[in-house]
């Protein structure tokens, strides 16, 4: 039989183990709190925003085939609107004349949103360290994750949204509020 004293976290992590119908009691109720129900929701059902701005954006739609399977972190619906999105990758260089256009779609995100930066363009702008190009997309938006390589394999995304869903399941309500 389950404890109140037992959190979220840990049974999942027992659940895994043990199987749910063997441990949910009779009445099947399980008690959590608001913010781990709600966490857990956010990581599981991250949509990005359809967006690439160079050949690093092959290799993240390449995560939607069958041998990647970007549905196993609920992330197969790319959107391609920003006010259903809550993950921008962002798959390329910056350029000067993108960079706007970059932090328009960033403010047209409803919260929360998340940011991924792919490839050594986005990260720090890579091998183009001149005028037109963003040394870091950091410089104009926040990062949450950030994927070295040039350009990065599709695990290597996965593994950052993996990263990412850990770090959604750790925030608090307080962590993001907003300025009015």
């Amino acid at each position: 039989m389950l404890s109140a004293s037992v959190s979220y976290p840990q049974l999942i992590e027992e659940c895994k183990q043990d199987g749910l119908e063997e441990r949910l009691p009779s009445q099947g109720v399980i008690t959590t709190t608001l913010e781990d129900a709600v966490n857990w929701s956010r990581a599981n059902s991250i949509w990005p925003l359809l967006f690439g701005l160079a050949c690093c954006a092959i290799e993240m739609i390449t995560t939607g085939v069958s041998r990647h399977d970007i549905a196993r972190f609920g992330s197969e619906l790319f959107r391609a609107s920003p006010r259903q999105a809550d993950l921008m990758i962002v798959a390329g260089r910056v350029s000067n004349k993108m960079a706007p256009v970059v932090k328009r779609l960033y403010d047209q995100m409803q919260e929360p949103k998340w940011v991924i930066a792919m490839g050594i363009c986005a990260s720090a702008g890579g091998p183009f360290n001149n005028y037109a190009v963003i040394q870091g997309v950091d410089k104009i938006i926040p990062v949450d994750v950030y994927i070295p390589g040039c350009p990065p394999r599709p695990e290597a995304l996965l593994e950052a949204l993996a990263l990412l869903q850990d770090k959604i399941k750790r925030e608090k309500f307080t962590d993001r509020t907003t300025a009015a």
